[in-house]
């Protein structure tokens, strides 16, 4: 907390207390009852500012879903409140949450992911290289035995496992040009 902040919560500590001590000193007739309503106005108080404290991860855990509407064969992927699109996408039937990322070439599983997913991986896997964000890392090819969004299955699909950290898994473009067509609206 810089100077100028604990300045600020010393000042309005101090004039909380002269108001607060100014209200008593009118109502001394009534104390009790005008405890009672303290009480109840310092409740809110804390449950405002809890709330708008928690607002932020309230917000970043609201689960935003995608549709899949077998008739039509349409994918929809809301946008969540960070701007990215994250789908849901059962890879060997575990579901594993990805980010929509047309900037990537290749389906790109976090290790944690993969391990989730049955995908078994030694040091020595670990051959390839790829050029990110983040610069060079070293990836494993795998091929994932089946991949499904929804009745949308593929099977022995080619993916790479991120020796790197990352944050999410990116479903990139080598599986979404599989699509007809793809659409940001």
């Amino acid at each position: 907390m810089s100077g100028d902040q604990t300045a600020s919560l010393i000042y309005l500590s101090l004039l909380g207390c002269v108001l607060a001590f100014w209200f008593f000193v009118q109502n001394r007739e009534g104390i009790s009852k005008k405890l009672q309503q303290a009480a109840v106005w310092a409740l809110i108080f804390i449950g405002v500012v809890a709330a708008y404290g928690l607002w932020g991860d309230i917000r970043q855990t609201t689960t935003f879903n995608h549709s899949v509407n077998s008739e039509t064969g349409e994918i929809s992927v809301p946008r969540s409140p960070d701007g990215h699109y994250y789908l849901t996408v059962e890879i060997n039937d575990t579901p594993v949450r990805f980010v929509v990322d047309t900037g990537a070439t290749d389906i790109v599983l976090t290790t944690a992911d993969a391990r989730d997913a049955g995908v078994t991986l030694e040091s020595n896997d670990f051959y390839g290289q790829a050029m990110t964000a983040n610069g060079m890392v070293r990836v494993a090819p795998v091929v994932l035995d089946s991949i499904a969004i929804g009745p949308v299955v593929d099977r022995n699909v080619r993916a790479s496992v991120n020796e790197g950290d990352m944050d999410s898994s990116l479903l990139g473009m080598s599986y979404l040009q599989r699509f007809e067509r793809i659409e940001i609206a």
